[in-house]
């Protein structure tokens, strides 16, 4: 309450889709036919169950989930799930349920925000040569949490919709990252080819999603580490500075610490999880692909791309 106000005291739909994002993968890693991984797989089927992602869609306009519910306060904070933004996973996993299913036809509606008068998606642009079909609203080079949260277990890669491919986007937005970096345009102190990434952390001053629009010169690993999975040479460069160049300030137990403005000599004294887990699932993805293999094994996901219409070929 005292960060989100008396009206999101209920059901939070993102973080729930968050966490069966993670549930979901564990199910499909944990396949051997013992006794403790059947208990696993059985236990997470009982809790994707009973998430009932219906539930959020049941309001008059039917066209679109809803972030908040309250038992008390109903739909009052009327939070519009849209994209683009980290909410994709609610409209997957929504429409992947067996039990409590969305249409299909809500990706377009809610996700792509096609019934939303205030639509903000399918926004083209280019920055430093480098194209975007589905940019940030504040600016190409807004934080990189958009392109971790839903993508550390859905797989984005060989498929699009009629906007996108989201890997070759994610894999755009990010180089975009570093080429701000590159040239700096602020002149802040560190900023280059081996010091960028932007994404929503706590800076000098507060928590602060960053982005080139509001950029105060301080820089998140998870942004850079986030990456790695569709720049790995981009990463590397920014891993190998970020811990023999600044590690003495930056590195501690958990690993990077959340963030750090050179300009300001001001390095975050803790780690964020939800910061440091997009880093170890990324980087693991770039490697063998081992998170995205284990969601997508799960049935429901191949069911779900191909009753939204997500091909190869594309839906254009």
């Amino acid at each position: 309450m005292p960060a989100f106000g008396i009206y999101d005291d209920g059901a939070d739909l993102i973080e729930t889709s968050f966490m069966m994002q993670g549930l979901l993968t564990a199910r499909g890693y944990f396949t051997r036919d013992t006794q403790k991984e059947r208990r696993l797989r059985d236990e997470i089927t009982a809790l994707w169950h009973g998430v009932e992602w219906d539930w959020f869609n049941a309001t008059p306009q039917h066209d679109a989930v809803y972030w908040h519910w309250s038992p008390d306060f109903a739909f009052h904070k009327a939070n519009r799930v849209g994209g683009w933004n980290e909410t994709l996973m609610p409209y997957l996993l929504g429409i992947a349920s067996p039990t409590h299913p969305l249409p299909p036809s809500l990706y377009y509606s809610g996700w792509c925000s096609e019934g939303n008068p205030a639509r903000k998606f399918g926004v083209h642009s280019e920055s430093y040569g480098i194209p975007l079909e589905v940019a940030d609203p504040h600016g190409a080079t807004g934080p990189l949490f958009f392109t971790h949260y839903s993508f550390m277990g859905y797989d984005p890669r060989g498929v699009r919709d009629k906007y996108t491919d989201y890997f070759i986007n994610n894999r755009n937005m990010s180089l975009i990252q570093q080429k701000y970096a590159i040239e700096n345009p602020h002149h802040f102190v560190g900023y280059g080819a081996d010091d960028w990434g932007m994404s929503a952390v706590s800076g000098p001053l507060a928590y602060h999603a960053n982005d080139s629009l509001e950029d105060d010169g301080t820089l998140a690993p998870t942004a850079a580490m986030g990456a790695y999975a569709y720049v790995p040479d981009a990463s590397l460069l920014a891993l190998k500075h970020f811990y023999r160049d600044l590690g003495a300030q930056l590195w501690d137990v958990y690993g990077f610490r959340n963030a750090f403005n050179q300009t300001d000599d001001w390095y975050s004294p803790a780690e964020l999880a939800l910061n440091q887990a997009p880093q170890t699932v990324m980087i693991e993805n770039g490697r063998t692909g081992l998170i995205w293999k284990s969601f997508m094994s799960n049935p429901e996901m191949p069911a779900m791309q191909k009753a939204i219409g997500l091909t190869p070929e594309g839906t254009r």
